[in-house]
């Protein structure tokens, strides 16, 4: 059985853990999620998704 899970949920799931269970800050969760969609808005965004491709399908393996 294959579960195909968006990554925007995963790295959400990830925010809450750090939250509940490591007592990061909401502030500081919030901060770095504009970061990020700051950056996406730069020459970098390019860059960034390919790499988070390739890292995905890296541990992903290959299914042919």
């Amino acid at each position: 059985m294959t579960v195909s899970l968006p990554l925007v949920v995963v790295l959400g799931f990830f925010a809450w853990g750090a939250i509940k269970f490591l007592g990061v800050r909401t502030w500081v969760v919030v901060l770095i999620a504009l970061f990020g969609f700051w950056l996406s808005q730069t020459f970098l965004a390019p860059a960034i998704e390919s790499g988070t491709r390739s890292g995905v399908t890296v541990i992903n393996g290959s299914h042919t």
